[in-house]
């Protein structure tokens, strides 16, 4: 069995900064470089480097940023067989600051991730009879991402919907087919129109989302841990304590981490845990893909911990 992710691939452009700017500023930065990023694969890479079977499926585009893009996949051990290469337009592309405390701010240009549609869909049904989960995010069309969900709940594979980046149009129709939803603080407010700041509002967040048909929530508050809401309990899992110096990708290092825990049989509980400690992990690396952990770094980590 594996994980699915139906999603976006990006090519980074990241660049170092003392500070992130202010509109009409510019700064001088410390460092650039580039790197295979976009939520989709970042969240394949997470899973695939704690060692869970993990297929890929999305577009990149028809410039110089391909083939470094699907190296960069093939290298953490992900099959890009079901990658197309889209003709009629460039790789996604995303631009980021990151200053001296780990904070970022991201500007993405889709690229072929907008073209993603009805061709990866049916490839998507042709591997699903295989799979665990499907992860999906909002970096492709909000459409398909609905049609990638239907499909995978006709399949029975479990729906797990990273919503972002953060949009408050989901359609309501969306709901019933997610069995975990995974926002973060900003995400969640964007998704019930309130602020979401705490243990309590992200509470209250959660069950708003549930009453819309979502089966499990799970908010993510940053360094201060996590709430999951189910039909049948509610929990907290703390932050893990680590030296952070770019929070780029924790997000999707938390939904690879959650993946692959239930992958392997897990308790959902637990695995917000692994969700929690792939994310702490992440921080303490520049960049996206290459500081996920890989899986002995991740079990001496846990280890190190009981």
């Amino acid at each position: 069995m594996s994980i699915i992710v139906f999603g976006s691939i990006n090519i980074d452009l990241a660049a170092k900064t003392p500070r992130l700017p202010q509109p009409g500023e510019t700064i001088i930065g410390s460092n650039f470089f580039t790197a295979g990023g976009g939520k989709g694969a970042n969240q394949a890479v997470a899973a695939a480097r704690l060692g869970t079977s993990t297929n890929i499926i999305g577009r990149v585009g028809n410039d110089k940023f391909a083939e470094e893009l699907l190296t960069n996949l093939q290298s953490y051990g992900l099959s890009t067989d079901n990658v197309l290469i889209d003709q009629n337009t460039h790789s996604g592309v995303a631009i980021i600051a990151v200053d001296e405390t780990g904070q970022n701010n991201i500007i993405v240009i889709p690229g072929a991730n907008n073209n993603v549609g009805e061709a990866d869909i049916e490839r998507l049904k042709k591997v699903l009879t295989t799979a665990t989960s499907l992860l999906l995010q909002l970096e492709i069309p909000l459409e398909v991402v609905q049609k990638a969900a239907k499909a995978a709940r006709k399949a029975g594979v479990r729906v797990i919907l990273d919503p972002a980046p953060a949009r408050a149009d989901l359609p309501i129709e969306l709901y019933p087919l997610i069995d975990i939803i995974t926002p973060n603080e900003v995400e969640a407010g964007q998704l019930v129109g309130f602020r979401v700041n705490d243990t309590e509002t992200a509470i209250v967040a959660a069950k708003q989302l549930q009453e819309r048909g979502v089966k499990n929530v799970i908010v993510k508050l940053g360094d201060r841990g996590a709430v999951a809401v189910t039909a049948d309990e509610t929990f907290f899992v703390p932050a893990f304590a680590v030296e952070a110096i770019d929070t780029v990708a924790a997000g999707d290092a938390f939904n690879g981490g959650l993946a692959s825990a239930l992958d392997a049989g897990l308790s959902l509980s637990e695995a917000v845990r692994w969700g929690a400690a792939a994310g702490a992990l992440c921080t303490t690396k520049v960049g996206a893909q290459g500081a996920m952990p890989d899986r002995a770094t991740f079990d001496k980590f846990l280890h190190n911990l009981t």
